[in-house]
């Protein structure tokens, strides 16, 4: 148990500190390499494009990681009182965090890298926060593969050339051939792309669960759920508004799950 609440604090700074380094190495590497050729001036900069798209896709993520953090699941100390109120939480919905040490509704997870359980009340949040994540990463590392490939005059042409450049540039790094900056640039590569890989996958499973209307600690433990349309189950997550979510990082109150709790 200790070894759990240990990694609920050092898995949220370890993602802080992968943000910080993405922030620097955009705002003191890659956008300073995009600088426009006086002699070809355009109307939008590759360099003002780049950030713009950067700082839309990091302000959503962060955004998301922060309503995760805010909207925590409702705690359920009624589920813990006399019968006549625990009758009021379906067991197949709530599920005793041992990490956070409270009854949550509509338990799926305990996510360590925000340092909170998943619910039904931040569901939403949760799963934009891994889509633009995903985004963010994979972004980062083309711009990464695009200033490696002008410092190190590399082609990534051949599918196997990102495969091989962290060992070739390991013996470069060495042999004094490859600078320490470009180095670190090179070892973030593959970070974002595991990254990036890893939370596109659990964004992919994520809605899968969604549109069948189950949470994960409902398939964990085969509790069999009701049927009912997709279309109904992407509603009570993502609400009505749900294209503005997209946009903007926002909480989620055209859902279902929030007017019940309303009433």
């Amino acid at each position: 148990m200790l070894a759990l609440r240990l990694l609920n604090v050092v898995a949220p700074a370890y993602f802080l500190c992968i943000s910080l380094v993405t922030f620097a190495l955009q705002l003191f590497l890659f956008l300073p390499s995009m600088r426009q050729d006086p002699a070809t001036a355009r109307l939008f900069p590759p360099a003002l494009l780049h950030g713009a798209l950067f700082l839309f896709l990091s302000t959503n993520a962060l955004g998301n990681y922060v309503l995760v953090i805010q909207n925590s699941p409702d705690d359920l100390d009624a589920c813990q009182g006399p019968s006549a109120r625990r009758a009021l939480c379906p067991p197949p919905s709530t599920h005793f965090c041992r990490v956070c040490a409270r009854v949550t509704l509509r338990h799926d997870h305990h996510c360590f890298f925000t340092g909170n359980c998943i619910g039904g009340r931040n569901m939403r949040n949760f799963v934009l926060f891994c889509l633009y994540t995903s985004l963010a990463c994979l972004y980062s590392m083309v711009a990464g593969v695009a200033y490696i490939s002008a410092a190190l005059s590399t082609s990534f042409a051949h599918p196997l050339a990102f495969l091989t450049l962290l060992p070739t540039s390991i013996s470069q790094f060495f042999s004094g051939a490859v600078l320490g900056s470009e180095m670190f640039v090179i070892l973030m590569l593959y970070l974002w792309f595991a990254i990036g890989l890893a939370c596109a996958g659990f964004c992919c499973h994520q809605l899968l669960l969604i549109l069948r209307g189950q949470t994960r600690h409902q398939v964990r433990k085969g509790v069999a759920v009701r049927a009912r349309p997709w279309r109904k189950n992407l509603q009570e997550v993502f609400g009505k508004r749900w294209l503005l979510g997209l946009l903007v990082p926002m909480f989620n109150v055209g859902g279902e799950s929030s007017k019940q709790r309303d009433k």
